[in-house]
């Protein structure tokens, strides 16, 4: 009861400090309530405010980012970096390229990215950043003159002991590789300040397949759990970016029928299965070119301006992937009552809101949450920091068994600590956030509440 008390305290003075921030709000809002009965047992929790000071990050660098077209003209977008948390590590966090990106967005994100890392066990901090530029429609050369200006900004907060940033949203190879390019040209060559590289350019072999390989290994363990395979399952994605294809890659491997693929315009119907290599092939036409995905598969049906999630088919498990707070409550109640799935679980940050995933509980939906499914990525980016550290070069087998052993303790980690303080092994939700929350909870009690 006292715990209870404490929190709901926490999020009222949050939520007056940050009316504003709806998806931030959101985070804490989901988070704080599972923590109960952990705080119950450690009342030092809130002895020493770590609520609090936990949802606020340490550093907040704003900065703007002024850049020229190819017709000589000058623009000028924002750009951010939020280092949130780094009781356990330096900041480890991707960058995002996204005119959606603002303060509200990145904050989120980080604040999810400190408790994600801390659940793979590697010595990581969490952070979060990037701006508000579209990459859609400019040339190889604006992208390059962005990227150069941003990083010429960013190199002033970053290092390889101090914070690490990786790609996300539109920041690929090619945007790492010209971010390395002006950061070596500012400082020195350290390979180990950015990951996501090329591999040519130090980067590890598997980092593109991580989050999306990592999000399947952590669902067959899941289903291992309860004497079920992946294999011959029926499967829904949503989002056709490098999370989702290698989802539908990997899954398929694994013996798994993906029958439908979203992406922001509409979605494929395959009875077939839904091909990753053609995913790959489509996605270098450009946003929105899942639609000519039938012109290879005349047998396959694309629907236009629909989610995936609104749709009355019967298949077994789902994988959200596209971006936060896809699925609502109406949605999940339909993939429940018509859908009949049994499992969900989440590729993107947040796909689901807190109306979804009560529906979830309700229907005994087993139910993955973000930061503990599809924490691979920053796994393995983790592992292309300790290739750089010893100036090595994995073969991708060796980083797919680190991934796989990775994700089975993550997921092992989340089910016995929700057996231990819920008293349900399947809660991963709470067994996610409280074994992320008591690492970082500890670490800054132990350093001085850093």
């Amino acid at each position: 009861m006292r715990a209870k008390k404490y929190i709901q305290q926490i999020l009222e003075n949050l939520e007056s400090k940050h009316s504003d921030k709806p998806e931030f709000l959101q985070a804490l809002t989901e988070f704080f309530p599972t923590l109960e009965p952990y705080i119950e047992e450690h009342p030092e929790i809130e002895d020493y405010n770590i609520l609090e000071l936990i949802a606020e990050p340490e550093r907040l660098i704003q900065f703007r980012v002024p850049w020229e077209d190819d017709e000589g003209k000058w623009h000028v977008n924002l750009g951010w970096r939020i280092q949130f948390n780094s009781a356990l590590g330096p900041y480890k966090g991707g960058i995002r390229f996204n005119p959606n990106v603002n303060e509200n967005i990145l904050r989120f994100l980080g604040f999810e990215q400190t408790f994600k890392n801390a659940l793979t066990s590697l010595p990581l901090g969490g952070g979060k950043g990037g701006s508000d530029f579209n990459p859609n429609g400019k040339s190889e050369r604006e992208v390059m003159r962005f990227t150069q200006s941003f990083m010429s900004e960013l190199q002033k907060y970053i290092g390889p002991d101090r914070d690490v940033p990786a790609g996300d949203m539109g920041v690929g190879h090619r945007e790492i590789g010209y971010m390395y390019g002006q950061y070596k040209r500012l400082n020195r060559p350290e390979p180990g300040v950015l990951t996501g590289k090329p591999t040519n350019q130090w980067g590890s072999f598997g980092r593109t397949e991580a989050t999306g390989y990592g999000l399947v290994y952590f669902a067959e363990n899941a289903l291992w759990n309860h004497n079920e395979r992946l294999s011959k399952k029926r499967v829904v994605v949503s989002g056709t970016g490098n999370v989702s294809t290698y989802t539908v890659e990997k899954a398929t491997q694994l013996g798994a029928k993906v029958i439908a693929v979203s992406d922001s315009q509409g979605y494929v119907y395959h009875e077939e299965g839904v091909q990753a290599e053609t995913l790959k092939k489509l996605s270098k036409r450009g946003r929105g070119a899942l639609k000519y995905y039938t012109e290879l598969y005349p047998e396959a049906e694309y629907f236009k301006d629909k989610s995936v999630w609104e749709v009355q088919m019967k298949y077994d498990i789902a994988f959200p992937c596209a971006t936060q707070n896809e699925i609502d409550r109406e949605m999940a109640l339909n993939l429940a009552e018509n859908c009949k799935i049994k499992a969900l679980f989440e590729g993107a940050n947040m796909p689901s809101t807190d109306a979804a995933i009560e529906v979830y509980k309700e229907k005994n939906i087993l139910y993955g949450l973000g930061k503990a499914a599809n924490a691979g990525g920053v796994a393995v980016s983790a592992l292309e920091m300790a290739q750089n550290s010893q100036r090595e070069q994995w073969s991708i087998e060796e980083v797919d068994e680190r991934l796989q052993v990775i994700m089975k303790d993550i997921y092992t980690l989340c089910s016995e600590t929700a057996k231990k303080y819920v008293g349900d092994q399947d809660n991963l939700q709470a067994g996610a956030n409280i074994a992320g929350f008591a690492r970082v909870a500890e670490a800054m009690i132990q350093q001085g509440l850093v």
